[in-house]
């Protein structure tokens, strides 16, 4: 596998301190990315802090998967890799559909690295569909800059819905609100409590649910419900969601990415559940960004689990289509995501878990009929109706809480 293999027998460590010269205290770096199918360029818009760090506290230098794109961190004086971490981007979606061959975009960013006590190189790289750069951006950070902004004086209010430990020693997920008004709030309270319920439903997390803090941030929106642009709805929300994203009626997201942590700076926070007030089924889940899913859909258990798989565990969806606009995976490049395979690499996937609980090759995965495979005739990451994660996601997410707990 390509994270770090299953998880060793459950140990209680304790919390491991962050080495010099990174602090307890999170840096804010918010870019740009624009283009068009071609062509990708990064910016750099903004920086901040906030007293905490909620990220890991092991494998500080090393990625549990490649990503769509990564982060890098160097002490700008010995040259060092402080930090590094990979994720993938709406803007890179957004290059594989129809309207980037005419038109140029730019969409934000937001990253939370460590904030160092010396100045840093930062490193920013986005990848094609091929894995070869197609853009970068190196920029340095110094952390006596009068203009970083001092973020989260005030950070919301918020409910636990499950904590198992400390932020040193626990994956903390913040749950918010779009389109819950202040009078909804109970309401939200109720639906986040139930998307942890379908988490502990599944056999991976509750076996790791001591690994995991669920927070619920009290986040009210002018309006309730959310928008639906083919509607002519455009609701007044707290994080800007809409349906219609790349003229998909279901995919359901937010572009309004400075707007989401300028509201939770200053919390303890590492991955990001949106629940949004709405029947209307969609939902979109992005690597080491966020997952956004309607909570009042009878389909609202199993999607929010899906769309986790994504945003949490970088797994691939193991659907397809026969009309998607442009391919994404090709039969000479191995997908990073480690629920799929063209059989480029097929060595560094589940090749050694084949014979065993079903798993074999079967083709059709990642939008496409032809030439990518998945392990399964059925997992939660191809169907609502299957019950649970195949063996080899439940293995890549095991991988993943490794990676970011350490045990």
């Amino acid at each position: 596998m390509t994270v770090l293999g299953a998880l060793s027998a459950a140990v209680c460590l304790a919390a491991q301190p962050l080495p010099a010269p990174l602090t307890e205290r999170t840096l804010r770096v918010d870019y740009v990315f624009s283009g068009t199918d071609k062509t990708a360029t990064i910016a750099l818009d903004a920086l901040g802090c906030f007293d905490g760090w909620a990220g890991r506290r092991v494998h500080l230098d090393s990625l549990a998967l490649h990503g769509n794109g990564q982060i890098r961190m160097h002490d700008a004086q010995t040259g060092r890799l402080l930090y590094c971490n990979s994720f993938s981007t709406l803007f890179q979606e957004w290059q594989a559909t129809e309207e980037a061959t005419r038109v140029r975009k730019s969409f934000e960013n937001v990253f939370l690295l460590p904030m160092p006590s010396v100045p840093v190189d930062v490193t920013v790289v986005l990848y094609d569909f091929h894995r070869r750069v197609a853009a970068r951006l190196t920029h340095r950070v110094d952390p006596a800059d009068i203009l970083i902004r001092r973020l989260g004086a005030q950070p919301p209010r918020t409910r636990d819905i499950l904590r198992s430990g400390t932020s040193e020693d626990c994956i903390d997920v913040v749950i918010l609100p779009e389109g819950y008004t202040a009078a909804e709030m109970e309401t939200f309270y109720r639906d986040a409590a139930v998307a942890v319920e379908s988490f502990m439903n599944h056999q991976v997390f509750s076996e790791l649910r001591d690994r995991f803090n669920f927070v619920a941030v009290e986040l009210p929106s002018a309006e309730s419900g959310v928008s639906v642009p083919r509607r002519g709805e455009w609701k007044d929300t707290a994080l800007g969601s809409h349906f219609d994203t790349f003229y998909s009626d279901r995919y359901l997201t937010t572009l309004q990415l400075k707007r989401m942590h300028d509201r939770l700076a200053g919390l303890s926070y590492e991955h990001i559940i949106i629940l949004a007030n709405t029947d209307t089924y969609g939902g979109g889940g992005i690597f080491n960004s966020y997952t956004l899913t309607t909570a009042h859909h009878s389909a609202f258990r199993p999607v929010v689990v899906h769309e986790f798989g994504h945003s949490f565990g970088g797994l691939a969806d193991e659907y397809a289509y026969d009309d998607q606009y442009e391919e994404q995976y090709f039969p000479d490049v191995e997908p990073w995501e480690p629920n799929i395979t063209t059989q480029a690499d097929f060595a560094a996937k589940w090749q050694g878990m084949m014979g065993r609980d079903g798993v074999g090759l079967i083709e059709g995965a990642g939008y496409q009929t032809r030439g990518v495979w998945r392990a399964t005739p059925d997992c939660r990451m191809r169907t609502n109706a299957y019950p649970d994660f195949c063996p080899v996601c439940t293995d890549a997410i095991r991988g993943m809480v490794r990676f970011y707990t350490g045990r």
